[in-house]
């Protein structure tokens, strides 16, 4: 790993709040935005319990990856981060602390557009403080159960995603690809608006355990043998882009930039994690000599 440039950091020039509804607890919830200094990163704050607990938003502090990401112990953390945090990584919005009344931050329509909106409705500001910008010097690459996540060597201080998805041949969701330049431009036109989405099995599986009772499949992506349920694509490849976000939110819990082109086959919550914990330990002692 070695640091080959830098940019500011960046925050919020105001405070902003977005009320919902949790996908997984269907209970009403808020979320306020506050401006953080630099060198602050990203924190959650559960104001609804005694003490308002903070859990820094961190891959040391995932606790689960069970179809989404879970930060902080059971008592006092918050799921489903994922999509939070591509927003604020694909606006490259490096310092904020989120207040939260609730387990899970609202579950809007599946995707980071509403969160975004709200960001830019609130402005960005740059700060007096630089954040680096890591790569490798040679492919890292993590796999499991047939799933493959690489980062390979950057040729300049930007990152490029590409993600391949293949749920097999006779699959509901048909294979398809989607590949990006990681910009807050192209956060803003081509993912953010890429929803959740589950198989007829999956959703019907989800719901027997409690989970999202009260979504219809005209309120988050479903697909059947025909393709989605009650629904409309908003991007044919849909499903690869919204890949695509989760992969952003979740490698955002370095806590630095990264160069490069970052490859993934099949990979989810539990593989981008493990790419996390691998880069950052792989940085942690050229930070430390820093």
């Amino acid at each position: 790993m070695r640091v080959i440039g830098y940019r500011s950091q960046r925050t919020l020039a105001a405070p902003a709040e977005l009320p919902g509804v949790g996908f997984i607890t269907g209970t009403r919830v808020r979320v306020r935005f506050v401006p953080a200094p630099a060198n602050s990163g990203i924190v959650f704050r559960r104001v609804d319990l005694s003490g308002s607990p903070a859990v820094p938003a961190s891959v040391s502090q995932v606790s689960g990856t069970d179809r989404r990401v879970t930060l902080g112990p059971p008592h006092a953390g918050i799921t489903l981060t994922e999509h939070l945090m591509a927003a604020l990584a694909g606006l490259r919005i490096d310092n904020c602390l989120v207040e939260l009344d609730g387990v899970e931050p609202p579950g809007l329509d599946g995707s980071a557009a509403g969160f975004v909106e709200l960001f830019a409705r609130a402005g960005i500001v740059c700060q007096n403080a630089s954040r680096p910008i890591w790569s490798v010097d040679r492919p890292l690459v993590v796999e499991e159960g047939g799933a493959t996540l690489a980062l390979h060597p950057a040729e300049g201080p930007t990152l490029r995603v590409s993600y391949l998805l293949d749920y097999g041949w006779n699959a509901a969701i048909p294979r398809q690809t989607y590949s990006v330049q990681a910009t807050p431009e192209n956060f803003m036109a081509e993912i953010a608006r890429c929803r959740t989405f589950v198989t007829e099995v999956e959703a019907k599986a989800l719901r027997a355990k409690g989970v999202a009772p009260h979504l219809s499949e005209s309120e988050v992506l479903v697909f059947g043998a025909r393709g989605p349920i009650r629904n409309r694509l908003r991007f044919a490849d849909e499903p690869a882009r919204h890949k695509v976000l989760d992969l952003l939110g979740d490698i955002a819990m370095c806590g630095f930039d990264l160069a490069g082109h970052l490859v993934a086959y099949r990979s989810g919550h539990a593989l981008n994690a493990e790419l996390a914990r691998r880069l950052v330990a792989a940085a942690q002692p050229l930070r430390a000599a820093a």
